[in-house]
C-alpha cells in the first residue's frame, strides 16, 4: 500500500512538473498560430481556429529576423569554438600539469564563471570599445569568452581527472610529446564532456543579452535575444510575432540537445575509459 502511494505521487509531482515546464511552451508555440483578433479572444485561448502562419510572415517580411538569426550563430558558433579550444588546453594543464599556483588558478577559473556579467559589461565595454570593436560582431565574440571560458574550463577539469593517467603515461614513455598524448590519447577519450562544454558555451551565447544590448546599437547587428525588443513598438506589444520569433529562435538549441543529450549525459556523469 506505501510502495502504491509512493507511486502515484511520483506521478502525480512528475504531472505537475511537466505541466509547469511544458505550458509556457505549448502557449508560446499556439500563440505563434494566432491571429491578433485571436489572441485577444477567450475562446481561441488554448486551441485558435484556424491555426494561421501570419505572424511568420510577417516577421520575415517586415522585420530583418533572418539577419539576427545569422548574427546570433554566427557569433555563437564562433564563441563555442574558442571557449572549447582554450577550455581544453586550460582544463589539461589544471588536471594534469603540476605548477606553482595551480591550486590558485583552479579557483580563479571558479570565480571568474561566478561573477556575474551585470559586474563585469562596464569594464568590458571599455576594452571594446577601446580595440575599435564597439557595434559588431567581433566584439560580442571578443566579450563572451569571458563567461564561455571558464565554464567549459571548469567542466572539462573533471572529465580529464576522470581519465587514468597511465594512459598518457604509457604514451609518453612510447615516445609521444606532451601535445600527441592530448591529441592522441585524451581528447578521443573525452568526447562526451567536450560536447557537453561546447553545448553549454553554445547555449550561453545563443541566450546572451545584456552584453549584446550594451555593446551594439545597430539594429542589423543586433543578435537574436536584442532584435526580438524592436517587435515592442512602444505600448504596443505584437504578441504573434514576438512568439513566432521565440519558436524560430528556439529550434536550434532544442534540435542541438535532442540530437546530443546521449554525449551530454555520458560527459556529465561517466567515466570517459570504455573497458
Amino acid at each position: 500500500m506505501a510502495g502504491q502511494r509512493g507511486r502515484w505521487l511520483a506521478y502525480v509531482s512528475l504531472a505537475a512538473l511537466v505541466l509547469v515546464v511544458g505550458f509556457p511552451i505549448y502557449w508560446m508555440v499556439v500563440t505563434s498560430f494566432k491571429t491578433r483578433a485571436q489572441i485577444g479572444n477567450l475562446n481561441a485561448m488554448f486551441w485558435p481556429e484556424p491555426f494561421v502562419l501570419d505572424n511568420y510572415v510577417n516577421l520575415v517580411r517586415n522585420f530583418p529576423f533572418l539577419t539576427w538569426f545569422k548574427n546570433s550563430f554566427i557569433v555563437a558558433l564562433t564563441s563555442t569554438l574558442i571557449a572549447t579550444a582554450v577550455g581544453t588546453v586550460g582544463a589539461y594543464a589544471l588536471a594534469r600539469l603540476r605548477f606553482l599556483g595551480r591550486h590558485f588558478v583552479a579557483f580563479s577559473v571558479l570565480v571568474a564563471y561566478l561573477v556575474p556579467p551585470t559586474i563585469l559589461f562596464i569594464p568590458l565595454y571599455r576594452v571594446i570599445k577601446d580595440l575599435g570593436l564597439s557595434n559588431s560582431l567581433a566584439g560580442l565574440i571578443a566579450a563572451y569568452p569571458s563567461f564561455t571560458v571558464p565554464l567549459s574550463t571548469w567542466l572539462l577539469v573533471g572529465f580529464f581527472r576522470s581519465i587514468p593517467a597511465e594512459l598518457e603515461e604509457a604514451a609518453l614513455i612510447d615516445g609521444a610529446t606532451r601535445w600527441q598524448a592530448l591529441t592522441r590519447v585524451v581528447l578521443p577519450l573525452s568526447k562526451p564532456g567536450l560536447v557537453a562544454a561546447a553545448l553549454f558555451a553554445f547555449t550561453n551565447s545563443w541566450n546572451e543579452f545584456l552584453y549584446a544590448l550594451v555593446f551594439i546599437s545597430d539594429t542589423r547587428t543586433h543578435p537574436l535575444t536584442v532584435g526580438l525588443t524592436n517587435l515592442i513598438l512602444g505600448d504596443v506589444y505584437l504578441w504573434g510575432e514576438l512568439m513566432a520569433a521565440a519558436v524560430l529562435g528556439t529550434i536550434p538549441v532544442v534540435v542541438l540537445y535532442i540530437y546530443l543529450q546521449k554525449y551530454v549525459v555520458a560527459g556529465l556523469t561517466a567515466g570517459a575509459v570504455k573497458g
